[in-house]
């Protein structure tokens, strides 16, 4: 149950969610993983582009909403990965779809 926001075998750093829905929505307790080639813990966050208090943490659970990015010696910043307090979304599953694919939607709010 991992999505990850950069494509597969590209050496940077990216924000892994769990769980791997779409929007990510702070009501869903939602896990965030910086993973890279660089150091293990020795992970920097920020938020909203400002230092964020975890350091050397590569997980931790989300609290706020908000736009994290992470960075890891070696293979420097994430994209940032946006945390919406919407009451109402229609998640999808993050992983890419195609017509004719068979999805399950959530209405949650």
């Amino acid at each position: 149950g991992w999505c990850p926001l950069s494509p597969t075998g590209v050496q940077t750093t990216q924000v892994l969610v769990e769980p791997p829905w779409t929007p990510v929505v702070l009501w869903d307790r939602v896990t965030l993983t910086c993973q890279g080639a660089g150091t293990a813990g020795a992970t920097t966050w920020y938020k909203d582009g400002q230092r964020w208090g975890h350091e050397g943490r590569d997980r931790f659970t989300v609290t706020e909403n908000g736009s994290y990015t992470c960075d890891r010696a070696g293979t420097g910043l994430s994209p940032p990965m946006t945390v919406l307090n919407d009451l109402l979304v229609l998640p999808v599953p993050a992983e890419p779809l195609l017509e004719g694919d068979t999805v399950t939607l959530r209405c949650r709010g």
